[in-house]
């Protein structure tokens, strides 16, 4: 998979694609509409690009103090783009 094209398409599966690194699975499941799996892939992880996937997980929730913590972790500063900007430019960072 190279493209964002390709990516959305992907949704329509019932299962996310084997290959997907785990922050494009945890995008992947958001972009299901299941926060909570996408939350699960991320969520006990420590490097900064799962640190940058999950910020934009509790951003998403609602939860900004929790969301800067995480993107203070991935060395981000959150983004003034609507979720769904953030949803595909995080996309294409990881494709």
């Amino acid at each position: 998979m190279k493209t964002l094209t390709e990516f959305k398409e992907s949704l329509s599966l019932e299962q996310p694609i084997n290959d997907l690194s785990v922050q494009l699975k945890s995008l992947w499941y958001d972009g299901k509409g299941d926060w909570h799996q996408a939350h699960a892939q991320v969520g006990k992880l420590t490097d900064k690009k799962s640190a940058w996937v999950h910020a934009y997980l509790h951003r998403k929730e609602g939860d900004i103090g929790n969301a800067d913590y995480w993107y203070s972790k991935a060395q981000q500063i959150r983004p003034k783009l609507s979720l769904e900007e953030e949803w595909e430019a995080l996309v294409l960072q990881f494709l």
